[in-house]
């Protein structure tokens, strides 16, 4: 597996998106022991970098259900498990009723901080992103909230995931120079608009994460060949799934861009994980590219 750097380590250019483990759009879920099955095939593919969150869980259930999935994957695996990097975010709230809300106080990220790190079962957690924007309160102030955190040692380095270029600049401001690790944003041939804070990552060195970036759990993902035909015939041309022609064209944007694929079938992720060996030409990721109306600035 090629690798990439986040956080200042080496990743794999292919991470996991675990969230279909434990949510997803059709509200199919593996059991528990098949979720853990899958991060195992993922790890044993080469991925070393796998993406979680507190608020991950079928509806109704507690908070830190794919947190759990992560750490219990880690736990059996056969593998060094300290060769894997585990992101998680926080900052979505999940009442009793079972409705969402966003909480970006830094009481609140501190215990849902301490919350993960118990889940996972590590004293530092590696990179720690605020998941969705509290408008009720201050960008900044928010992210001073979690420079505490990372100040007093419980995550090593902060990220921000659904964010708009003003909001990574803010970010950047209060963290210091260098200091944002990552953004993690919706990025896909059907969601491109987010290729202008790809862009603005590349430029300032940080780590762009694209999620749901085949299109989707239900269905968005299996069918990305037939709606973007494109990438279909590229596939075709390099002898691989249209799904791995959309990776490949992802990383192909730049070199921080590391895609985290969701899975829920071992067999999903093991297809993704082989797009970091597939090379695009120039011309392919200029036609990949306008086929989903980005063009060269």
């Amino acid at each position: 597996m090629k690798q990439r750097t986040l956080a200042g380590r080496q990743v794999s250019a292919i991470g996991l998106g675990a969230m279909p483990l434990s949510m997803n759009n059709d509200k199919v879920y593996p059991s528990f022991e098949d979720a853990v099955a899958t991060v195992h095939a993922a790890l044993d593919a080469g991925v070393t970098l796998v993406d979680t969150a507190d608020i991950y869980a079928p509806d109704g259930e507690e908070m830190g259900h794919n947190e759990r999935i992560v750490a219990e994957a880690l736990r059996t695996w056969d593998g060094d498990a300290s060769s894997i990097f585990v992101a998680t975010k926080g900052g979505i709230t999940l009442g009793e009723d079972g409705a969402k809300g966003r909480d970006g106080s830094e009481a609140y990220l501190r215990s849902a901080v301490e919350r993960s790190l118990e889940i996972l079962g590590v004293d530092q957690i590696e990179l720690y992103q605020y998941h969705r924007p509290d408008r009720s309160r201050v960008y900044g102030d928010i992210i001073a909230g979690l420079k505490a955190l990372q100040d007093d040692g419980l995550v090593r380095a902060v990220g921000i995931s659904n964010a708009s270029v003003e909001e990574i600049q803010i970010a950047m401001d209060v963290l210091g120079e260098g200091n944002l690790a990552s953004v993690q944003n919706e990025f896909s041939p059907k969601h491109p608009g987010s290729i202008g804070e790809l862009r603005f990552c590349g430029e300032n060195g940080i780590a762009f994460l694209p999620w749901s970036p085949l299109g989707g759990t239900g269905g968005g993902a299996r069918r990305v060949g037939d709606r973007f035909s494109a990438f279909r015939e590229v596939g075709e041309a390099h002898g691989v799934s249209p799904q791995q022609a959309v990776l490949a064209w992802e990383l192909a944007l730049g070199s921080h861009v590391i895609p985290i694929p969701g899975a829920r079938r071992a067999a999903s992720i093991i297809d993704s994980a082989q797009a970091a060996n597939v090379e695009l030409s120039a011309d392919e990721v200029t036609r990949l590219s306008e086929s989903v109306g980005i063009f060269d600035d």
